[in-house]
């Protein structure tokens, strides 16, 4: 269900109040509904802006860039200084050395060398930006709530089974309206803490990513097209950062 928001537009930023509370339905992994959860998006922050999602976003992708590019300039190239020919009497345009850039197999004029693109901005902006972008998937509809989810042992048939199980909408193909499950689309899974079950038999199949709550961050969660929560994750997202211990969260499971 969408959340109701209120669009605030400024020269300079541009929010999103989310105010109305948002109610999920809760699925076990066999697709089946078994309940619903509400969740107030003041636990989240209850606003939404594009500006700061944008930057943080930004920020990850530049420090996952290697800056190991390289360009040769005109004195690291092989080749003769020598000039190619007298400067008059030729009747030929005066011309340089053949590492001139203006020649093939010439150095490069201002051409990139190796730099580091890491920055960081400030860790409140990016806890914000990953409440932010929580909100977001909830607001839009575009999370799903598993009641648990536990694996005996590694196994991606299983887990592919439980993907395939979990509808998250219709669409037509051949003028047929057929289903839409989590196996369709990129999906971002949060578990409550690591579950090594859960994450190896995730690990291998095509769009699907499992991470611990603790973990989610902005990019992460806005790259995928679906967001996908066991119940003890979200409860775990909900509280204060304050208020969380690792041994909470391991009791509280998956």
């Amino acid at each position: 269900m969408a959340a109701e928001s209120t669009t605030v537009d400024t020269p300079k930023a541009r929010k999103f109040d989310v105010t109305a509370k948002i109610t999920l339905p809760v699925h076990d992994v066999k697709g089946a509904q078994v309940g619903t959860v509400e969740v107030d998006p003041a636990d989240f922050g209850g606003k939404i802006s594009k500006d700061l999602l944008q930057e943080v976003v930004l920020m990850y992708l530049a420090n996952q860039r290697a800056g190991t590019h390289h360009t040769l300039r005109r004195g690291q190239v092989a080749g003769s200084t020598k000039k190619l020919f007298r400067q008059k009497g030729t009747g030929n345009a005066r011309v340089g050395t053949k590492r001139t850039n203006k020649r093939r197999g010439g150095g490069t004029a201002k051409g990139p060398k190796p730099r580091d693109y890491e920055y960081h901005l400030p860790k409140k902006a990016v806890r914000a930006a990953t409440r932010m972008a929580i909100l977001s998937k909830l607001a839009d509809g575009e999370a799903v709530i598993l009641d648990e989810l536990a694996i005996a042992a590694p196994k991606t048939k299983d887990f592919a089974a439980i993907l395939k199980a979990v509808k998250v909408g219709k669409k037509t193909v051949a003028e047929k309206e057929v289903d839409v499950t989590l196996a369709d689309t990129s999906v971002l899974i949060g578990t409550a803490a690591y579950d090594e079950n859960v994450y190896k038999s995730g690990r291998n199949l095509q769009g699907v990513k499992v991470l611990p709550a603790a973990e989610l961050n902005a990019y992460t969660v806005l790259k995928h097209k679906r967001l996908v929560l066991t119940k003890a994750a979200l409860e775990f997202l909900r509280t204060k950062k304050a208020d969380r211990r690792p041994e909470a969260a391991a009791a509280g499971g998956n």
